[in-house]
């Protein structure tokens, strides 16, 4: 009897579309992954949108519905998976909450993507960190502007607590030019013999001009997916997130540029992920990029 992975994804909700919970849980679900979500907002859709309304979970009410997990003692996870946070004390708890999971199973595994007011606290207590530049930027104070500044902030970040870094994105020029989008990784690992050696890999993505809402969310449930079944190697790892990524939004932007009609830019709902229509790819995806061992 294979043993089911558990995760708690606390992350934002919405009613129409794909970001944040909506974003990570269905394609986690097809990977064999149960969720149990916490949806830390409610709103009607992302706030990319000319319109948007709804509710947002504050500390105490997070906290309330941990308690009753706790008191049917089903507060047993294998990750925990978080995303942006904009209220401190909302945020504070969510710490608490990893901690306490993490006296009780202590090879929990969380992803955090979050401003640098909480890198004191957050980075901490995370074992992977998926930020994009400018987040990397502003949680280490350092500037990125060639690849060794991105290498030197991902040891940075390494030094402040996570052994699994990857820049989702960065403003670095590719070697094949400026059509690709390169994203980096970093992984610490001990050898069996108790040596420590750390794998760095650089990745490169075609870009899309469009702007889409929910791909970091993706991004950071993939890296979580795929790193569970590939535990010391981010290369591949990272070669199966970023296919999943590349399908996922090639059929998104084919389908908007369809129904926005010739000569027309989509609006934000045309290009909404097309998340449930990439199952297969979801689960299987085709390798359709490389990364290089740095």
């Amino acid at each position: 009897l294979e043993m089911e992975c558990r995760v708690l994804s606390i992350q934002s909700h919405v009613v129409r579309g794909y970001v944040g919970n909506k974003s990570a849980t269905f394609p986690l679900q097809v990977l064999g992954f149960e969720v149990d979500s916490i949806n830390s907002v409610q709103f009607s859709n992302h706030t990319g949108y000319a319109h948007w309304k709804g509710q947002v979970l504050t500390a105490e009410e997070l906290n309330v519905l941990y308690e009753g997990i706790k008191l049917n003692n089903v507060n047993h996870y294998d990750y925990i998976l978080t995303g942006y946070t904009r209220d401190t004390s909302f945020l504070e708890t969510v710490v608490d909450i990893v901690q306490e999971l993490k006296r009780l199973n202590p090879k929990l595994y969380v992803p955090e993507n979050i401003l640098p007011v909480y890198r004191d606290k957050v980075v901490a207590v995370a074992d992977i960190l998926t930020p994009n530049q400018f987040e990397a930027e502003l949680l280490t104070g350092r500037t990125i502007s060639t690849e060794k500044d991105a290498l030197d902030v991902m040891e940075l970040l390494h030094q402040m607590g996570p052994d699994t870094v990857v820049l989702t994105s960065t403003d670095l020029t590719s070697p094949h030019g400026d059509q690709f989008l390169v994203a980096l990784g970093s992984q610490k690992m001990v050898r069996p013999d108790g040596s420590k050696s750390t794998q760095k890999i650089r990745i490169e993505m075609p870009k899309v001009d469009a702007v889409f809402v929910g791909t970091g969310d993706l991004f950071t449930a993939m890296l979580l997916a795929w790193s569970h079944h590939h535990p010391n190697d981010l290369k591949a790892a990272c070669e199966k997130t970023v296919s999943v990524l590349h399908h996922v939004i090639k059929r998104t932007i084919t389908y908007a540029n369809e129904m926005a009609g010739p000569g027309k830019r989509p609006n934000p709902a045309q290009l909404e992920l097309r998340m449930v229509q990439s199952k297969k790819d979801i689960e299987d995806p085709d390798i359709v990029v490389e990364a290089t061992i740095l």
